[in-house]
């Protein structure tokens, strides 16, 4: 059985004062039924991951350079995020392909470096409103997985989430059908790459304003192994809710 995953990213948001939301976070949910991963800003890491040892709660980064050191001013090494206790890194997200030109063979190449530092990679898919209305989802999604996802991934490294980018902060979401339609496809798409034991393995999730008021339906898809959650994800009281959706 796959364990239900509740990640939250906090893209660039939260400052010092925001890892209340967590200490709360963790005092509601000291075991839980399902996992549960915070990705901060790279400046609450550190502090991030001290406060949840001894807890439920695993954290992660939101980007790493393929490099483990180098010449490469602002950018931060897998290696860095694990010393500072990450042990999820996502990778591909829509706003990182769109703001900086990230391909497939980039986000591949960051997820070897995930691998290489020990991390889990969160490789995220998804089309643009567009690319749905020319039916061309599928297609997009497909494309997507062949080039990010490098070989030798299993069930321990490796994560994909959906997230339909004209769904993400808009209040819009898919239909369950379209949802369920996309995430058989990752699967399959999975079981004829890597075989159908990895397939099985490897945790799916949906992202793209998913909330406390629809986390229930979306979670009742088949192949939905849980959310990847921005805006709801800040407030121990949203994220909580569906923390408690994910562990039923």
């Amino acid at each position: 059985m796959r364990r239900r995953l509740a990640a939250g990213n906090w893209k660039m948001n939260g400052t010092h004062a925001s890892l209340d939301e967590l200490r709360t976070l963790a005092q509601q949910h000291p075991s839980p039924g399902c996992d549960i991963l915070i990705c901060p800003p790279a400046t609450l890491l550190d502090p991030m991951s001290r406060l949840c040892r001894d807890t439920a709660i695993a954290c992660g980064g939101q980007d790493c350079h393929a490099e483990p050191k180098g010449a490469h001013t602002g950018d931060i090494s897998a290696e860095m995020l694990a010393d500072a206790g990450a042990e999820y890194v996502i990778l591909g997200h829509s706003e990182r392909r769109a703001d900086h030109g990230e391909t497939d063979e980039t986000v591949a190449a960051k997820a070897l470096a995930a691998w290489r530092a020990g991390l889990t990679a969160i490789i995220c898919v998804g089309e643009s409103e567009a690319q749905r209305d020319n039916g061309a989802t599928l297609e997009v999604i497909g494309a997507q997985m062949d080039g990010s996802i490098p070989d030798g991934a299993d069930g321990d490294n490796l994560v994909v989430a959906y997230e339909p980018i004209w769904a993400i902060g808009t209040g819009r979401v898919p239909m369950l059908p379209e949802i369920g339609e996309v995430h058989d496809f990752m699967r399959a798409r999975l079981a004829a790459r890597f075989g159908p034991g990895v397939a099985d393995q490897v945790r799916l999730l949906y992202g793209g304003s998913m909330n406390p008021a629809n986390v229930a339906d979306i979670i009742s898809v088949r192949n939905v192994d849980g959310g990847l959650v921005g805006g709801a994800s800040l407030k121990a009281r949203d994220f909580g809710r569906i923390i408690a959706a994910l562990g039923k």
